[in-house]
């Protein structure tokens, strides 16, 4: 079985509840509260020797990175963090102290860069790597919850940045496309969105799954990083599948992502149109002129 795999046998093991709005498969769930506002709520657990090499990278990016990733999960529903909850596994040894201290001050540095205050948590240790979980609550933005479905056949699949590479550093170093997720509310009404954690046809993939049809990615559109071109293998397969580019993929309707390509309208980022939404429920590449079906590959955790 695998992550996928496993989040679908817990989604058909879970019965709804009256105020989970939107429960498991998502980037978040959405809570409803008792003054009508939803909650927004995710959480992400980063272990060591399998997210990183505490010894090559350090612990203040790893806690940097920890409140990255669900800080990222609050832009793909489009909405605005508020507080984060932290647990953490420290490694015992002659080193504790300065491990705690310094991956405090990571995702401090980028709890304040987002206004996100560290608001709780419990910390302990243990014998083995080092462990850090970070749950999140935010507040949706001007449209409510994005979800990942609501796209429909004819909308345009668009991306807020270059793809592929991202284990040359920004895996670690990425900024939350938080402000990005926001703006593009002001300018279009976004009817689907995702982060991209696991490469973009795996997750082009999750928007077509929830929103019951599939997408034909523009091989020659697709946005590259400069990363890539200090790697070897097929440039367009790193963009594909490499994962963890943290930017946006989301649908809008034909006639909104001609204004967004046309005008731009976000600083900093250029927007690009990667694929359309079709009927048939899989995942295709078109690729000089000729379209071939592709399969969803990208990262998924082993289990």
């Amino acid at each position: 079985m695998g992550e996928f795999e496993f989040i679908d046998w817990i989604r058909r093991q879970t019965p709804g509840a009256s105020r989970i709005a939107v429960g498991p498969g998502d980037d978040c769930a959405v809570i409803e509260t008792t003054a009508n506002r939803p909650m927004l709520v995710t959480t992400d657990m980063l272990l060591e020797g399998s997210h990183f090499v505490l010894a090559e990278v350090g612990a203040e990016r790893v806690g940097r990175k920890a409140m990255a990733v669900n800080l990222s999960d609050i832009a793909a529903m489009g909405g605005t963090p508020i507080a984060a909850f932290v647990s953490v596994g420290l490694p015992r040894g002659t080193n504790t102290s300065m491990i705690a201290e310094d991956l405090y001050r990571g995702m401090r540095e980028m709890g304040d860069a987002f206004s996100t205050s560290i608001a709780g948590g419990d910390t302990n240790s243990w014998t083995g790597g080092l462990v850090v979980n970070v749950t999140l609550m935010g507040e949706p933005g001007p449209q409510g919850p994005i979800l990942r479905k609501g796209a429909q056949p004819g909308d345009w699949l668009m991306v807020t940045g270059p793809l592929g590479g991202s284990i040359r550093g920004k895996h670690l170093d990425f900024t939350p496309r938080i402000r990005e997720g926001l703006l593009l509310q002001q300018h279009a009404t976004i009817k689907a969105m995702i982060d991209i954690s696991d490469g973009l046809a795996a997750d082009a993939f999750h928007l077509c799954e929830e929103s019951g049809c599939g997408v034909v990615l523009f091989a020659d559109r697709i946005p590259i990083a400069e990363a890539v071109r200090q790697m070897s293998g097929a440039a367009l397969e790193h963009a594909l599948s490499d994962g963890e580019d943290f930017e946006l993929a989301f649908a809008v309707e034909p006639g909104a992502g001609e204004k967004l390509m046309a005008t731009q309208p976000i600083q900093g980022i250029t927007l690009a149109h990667v694929g359309v939404f079709v009927e048939e429920k899989a995942l295709f590449l078109d690729e000089f002129g000729m379209r071939r079906r592709i399969e969803p590959r990208g990262y998924s955790h082993p289990f």
